[in-house]
């Protein structure tokens, strides 16, 4: 059984309704099991062991994702933004490729060591073989369908192996199968080399709603699109929910058929999802958090809570705003200390995850999930006493200074709400007196004037002394992944080289 299922049973169940719409052209779910089938069939004949994807969100991710399944070899769509070296040493690291690619980047991968087909051409020989298909593959529920490069925020870039066991919990223990109205549509704008962007494919598909997909984000072009096509939900990483509370400028949204908008990828700053609850008063918001490790998903922050928090005077009620909400079903989660024990309600620790949707394995060096299935996220975190999940950071990112543990995510949620300060990162740096010193990197909001000290005072006066940033520089924007996470090495090194030039 591989994911190829959650398509057949789409197009057995609702042959004729829409299954994905771009710009002005769509397809029903029995064409998009067609085209599906050739594309499956032309991967067949090129006797490639598995296919790499270099393009934008559209029509032709989910069909090289559910050709690939029909093939029987595994899928990974990378990030059209790195360089040639990077793409190459990565498409290097995928045995048998067969490099799919949009026109736009043919000169991005160059010289390719895979060979290398555009996208246009590719669906060509694919719709050529829609009337007499290849048999589909018989695939093994434990092989690989999906291999997803992490963004390498604070490494390098590691495949994570998805195999369809894991894609298939992952999705049936969340979706009911067939749930949506014809009516139903989802805008999808999250990267396509996402988890994010693969979850989405599968779990809309298997609850027969219409795809709606924005290949290029534009905070005006998305709430176009929104409204014109009727979405009913929507999924974004918090850099264009940002930008899409910017364009709206204190205004409501305006999607009168908008139900339901999701968000994950990356910490979400309070100030931009207290703006955006207010400029979308009737619909339900969802905080999505997952890894690709874990097949996307593994804790939802519902409707509900959203409203509960942002309503409340009760300040355990209220903080949950800032929360991940609750496992969803079929995973377990543990909080556990440096010794692997789990902690004590309200401290902080290891957040540890377990479920058969959970993957924890890595091309080329194996599981790292412990004897009993548990998989250490790496993220820092608590529970509140109804079993809430709080992240405050990842444990690579804590500062240690003066021999005390600090959690970035605790300055940067107090300077995120100064009033000049749009967007702050904090990092540690090499130290002699302290092991490491706290650098606060910050983005001011057009027009106001850099004033260190103003925001050191503004953090003293809340935090701990040892809390208050020992540094703190101005930048015109901070380095990031498309969904908005932080890039901390690329901070320090900034910040380093700086040092190493006002000391020359």
């Amino acid at each position: 059984m591989s994911i190829s299922l959650i398509l057949e049973m789409a197009a057995s169940g609702n042959p004729d309704r829409t299954a994905i719409s771009v710009d002005d052209a769509s397809l029903t779910y029995q064409e998009f099991a067609d085209l599906v089938a050739g594309a499956g069939s032309a991967l067949i004949e090129s006797g490639a062991k598995s296919v790499v994807f270099l393009g934008g969100s559209g029509l032709e991710l989910p069909t090289l994702l559910f050709a690939a399944a029909y093939a029987g070899i595994p899928f990974t769509p990378v990030n059209y933004r790195l360089s040639s070296t990077a793409l190459h040493n990565l498409i290097n690291r995928v045995e048998g490729a067969l490099v799919v690619v949009d026109g736009e980047y043919v000169a991005t991968v160059g010289a390719s060591s895979a060979p290398v087909i555009t996208t246009d051409d590719f669906f060509v020989k694919a719709r050529a073989l829609v009337e007499q298909p290849a048999s589909a593959s018989d695939v093994d529920p434990d092989a690989p369908a999906i291999v997803l490069f992490t963004s390498g925020t604070t490494s390098e870039p590691k495949g994570v192996v998805l195999r369809h066991s894991h894609l298939l919990s992952y999705v049936m223990s969340t979706v009911d199968y067939g749930s949506a109205e014809e009516s139903d549509g989802a805008l999808i704008s999250v990267p396509p080399y996402h988890v994010a962007g693969m979850g989405t494919i599968l779990t809309n598909i298997y609850a027969g709603r219409r795809m709606i997909y924005l290949p290029h984000f534009d905070a005006q072009r998305w709430t176009e699109v929104a409204r014109s096509q009727g979405a009913t939900s929507a999924m974004v990483v918090p850099t264009m929910l940002d930008l899409i509370v910017d364009h709206l400028e204190g205004a409501g949204a305006d999607i009168p058929t908008l139900k339901s908008l999701s968000y994950g990828g990356a910490r979400m700053p309070r100030p931009t999802l207290e703006a955006a609850l207010r400029a979308f008063p009737n619909v339900g918001f969802v905080n999505a958090y997952g890894l690709t490790e874990t097949s996307s998903t593994i804790a939802l922050l519902g409707p509900d809570d959203h409203r509960n928090a942002i309503e409340s005077d009760d300040p355990t009620v209220k903080a949950r705003l800032g929360s991940i909400g609750l496992p969803v079903p079929g995973i377990e989660i543990e909080i556990r200390d440096c010794n692997d024990k789990p902690v004590n309600t309200g401290e902080q620790g290891e957040l540890w995850v377990r479920g058969a949707q959970v993957s924890g394995e890595y091309m080329g060096s194996g599981s790292v999930l412990d004897a009993n299935g548990w998989f250490p996220t790496r993220d820092l975190a608590y529970l509140d006493n109804e079993g809430f999940i709080f992240v405050v950071g990842r444990n690579d990112d804590t500062i240690i200074r003066g021999g005390e543990n600090i959690a970035p995510a605790e300055i940067e949620d107090v300077l995120i709400h100064h009033p000049h300060v749009r967007s702050v990162a904090v990092v540690g740096i090499p130290d002699t007196r302290w092991g490491q010193a706290i650098v606060a990197t910050v983005v001011l909001e057009p027009g106001e004037v850099p004033d260190p000290e103003a925001l050191r005072e503004y953090v003293r006066a809340q935090l701990r002394g040892s809390r208050t940033p020992d540094r703190i520089v101005f930048r015109s924007e901070l380095p990031s992944t498309l969904t908005g996470k932080i890039l901390r090495r690329d901070i320090i090194a900034d910040v380093l080289a700086s040092l190493e030039q006002t000391t020359v």
